[in-house]
């Protein structure tokens, strides 16, 4: 975690949790500031400190990514909006959906479940990909899970962007207050993603198999989630349950009842999707903690 009095000096420097409020969202910081933990906030502070590092990786990824496509980046774009297509062409009809409804309903539902999967899926590599410099450059290892889920939320935010536009045409302008709800939200997804990441990353690590068992999961957990089909369905069937235990689910009302209904986000839905997101950034703490001396030598 860093040496004890550097951990010392930096949890007294007024500066440190300033710098973490402009970073991370204000709850968690208040919550690690409440915890009296002052190794958590100092890693916290290392994890800022390296930050030209980890976002020239994501620079570094994102020129990869599409080196020598000739759309570039415009595919993050036409990805989800050939797949919206597709579903609304299929399903529209076989649900009986207003399509001017129904193509801002899936748009928001790929554009999270697109962000979800990806973190999980690439996340589950993000130690291993980052090999050689977990090998060369001694830095809190909490930046490379932070590298993979920074570069899905260039991609959901461009498909999310796209979402409002759909919404604004199909069911019109949702109001000031419900648009300035997805910025905590952004911040919610952004520590559950991160969460995810660098768990499944830490379990690849022992055990190479769990990356093949997420993608598997994740197709799965995909027609087990209202992520282009209506949420009514299944509860009409008696299989509401799926949904209510689907820790998934809440982070997709996250987004559509602003755009979709107008309205904040319930207590409960606000609660659910950030007692999960607390619940598994808790996991991924105590895994990095227990993990982290050792790491490099399974690699």
């Amino acid at each position: 975690m860093g040496n004890p009095a550097r951990i010392s000096a930096g949890v007294q420097d007024p500066r440190s949790q300033a710098t973490l409020r402009s970073v991370f969202p204000s709850g968690i910081v208040s919550m690690i500031s409440a915890s009296g933990d002052p190794g958590l906030r100092a890693y916290l502070q290392e994890v800022w400190q390296g930050r030209y590092f980890w976002m020239s990786l994501v620079r570094m990824d994102l020129r990869s990514r599409y080196r020598g496509s000739a759309l570039g980046m415009g595919w993050s774009l036409l990805n989800p909006v050939f797949m919206t297509i597709i579903f609304c062409t299929v399903f529209a009809t076989l649900f009986q959906q207003d399509v001017y409804i129904f193509a801002p309903y899936v748009m928001t539902g790929l554009a999270v479940w697109n962000f979800l999967s990806q973190s999980m899926i690439l996340g589950s590599n993000c130690f291993h990909q980052s090999e050689v410099y977990i090998r060369q450059h001694p830095a809190p290892l909490a930046i490379y899970p932070l590298r993979v889920v920074l570069g899905n939320c260039f991609h959901f935010i461009i498909s999310a962007a796209l979402a409002v536009f759909l919404a604004l045409w199909g069911t019109g302008w949702p109001g000031l207050m419900p648009l300035l709800s997805l910025v905590p939200t952004l911040g919610l997804f952004l520590v559950f993603g991160w969460s995810l990441a660098c768990i499944l990353g830490l379990m690849t690590v022992h055990f190479r198999d769990v990356k093949h068992l997420t993608e598997v999961g994740m197709q799965v957990l995909m027609y087990l989630t209202p992520v282009w089909y209506p949420a009514k369905l299944l509860q009409e069937k008696g299989l509401g349950w799926v949904v209510y235990l689907n820790p998934l689910a809440p982070f997709l009302e996250l987004v559509r009842t602003p755009l979709l209904d107008h309205t904040l986000p319930t207590p409960l839905v606000f609660g659910s999707a950030l007692a999960v997101a607390l619940s598994f950034l808790t996991v991924a703490g105590l895994a990095l903690r227990l993990r982290e001396p050792r790491l490099i030598f399974y690699l």
